[in-house]
């Protein structure tokens, strides 16, 4: 099980993940940068940087020379550097960053906080590397409401596999409500601490285009798929499409994440 839940879950290919949850990426990358206030002429690191929708945001606004990101998946960070040649790209955990202490004005990690191995250690590590007066942020889905392709996925699953509900990650994420982002941020030594809502969405070609990226295991939900028999698979897809009311044109899902930021002191 633990395959399905952990980190594990993101050595898939960067294409996978692009056409999985990344396509979200860009939108939620923008608002993520606007709550932590973030300005040309800045420094910022971006800590489980995936193949690079984060890091290409902050490299727009403040050039790749002052851009450095990591992530702990040897394909995501190959993907990241090859996309992103002017940034400082390094294979590591949020645990570990590979930094002097205040190395940037601001640390900032998408989707991540709660596949951190040790999410504690990780948040005081983007402290530590931040400046005083620097900003460390993160958004996170909220799982158990907004997130509706997520959501639907794992309401889907339980319908047909009761067992699937110790992986349904709106009940086995501990982190991906604002009190508990807002606890995380405060134990860590920041200040200033704020939690807000941030509203994206993604558009599909059809639902063959949701579904096929699910199959190739990226992330908990694709795991879960990739590992199932090939009959529960179809009746899967099937529920899951119903759930999401979807025709056979285009469509668009809403996707809610939370959003904490604070100070260091």
């Amino acid at each position: 099980m633990s395959e399905v839940r952990g980190a594990a879950t993101f050595r898939t290919s960067a294409d996978a993940y692009d056409r999985h949850i990344g396509r979200y990426g860009a939108e939620l990358a923008a608002a993520l940068i606007a709550a932590a206030g973030l300005q040309p002429g800045q420094r910022a690191l971006d800590v489980g940087c995936g193949p690079g929708a984060l890091a290409t945001a902050l490299s727009e606004l403040l050039g790749p020379e002052n851009v450095a990101a990591v992530d702990p998946s040897e394909p995501f960070a190959e993907a990241c550097a090859a996309r992103l040649p002017g940034v400082r790209v390094e294979m590591a955990p949020a645990e570990a960053l590979p930094f002097p202490d205040a190395s940037f004005d601001a640390a900032l990690c998408q989707l991540v906080v709660n596949f951190m191995t040790d999410a504690a250690a990780g948040v005081r590590e983007m402290r530590r590397v931040t400046r005083s007066g620097g900003t460390v942020a993160a958004g996170v889905w909220d799982y158990a409401n907004g997130m509706t392709l997520l959501r639907r996925f794992w309401d889907a699953a339980v319908a047909l596999d009761a067992q699937a509900e110790s992986l349904d990650e709106g009940r086995t994420m501990r982190h991906c409500q604002p009190d508990e982002l807002a606890r995380l941020w405060g134990e860590a030594g920041l200040e200033e601490v704020a939690t807000s809502a941030l509203n994206v969405g993604a558009g599909y070609d059809d639902f063959d285009d949701l579904w096929q990226p699910l199959k190739e295991g990226v992330g908990p939900s694709g795991a879960y798929v990739a590992a199932l028999p090939a009959e529960q698979r179809t009746q899967l897809r099937a529920e899951l499409r119903r759930r999401l009311d979807v025709g056979e044109g285009p469509f668009r899902l809403s996707a809610r994440a939370w959003c904490v930021t604070g100070r260091v002191p």
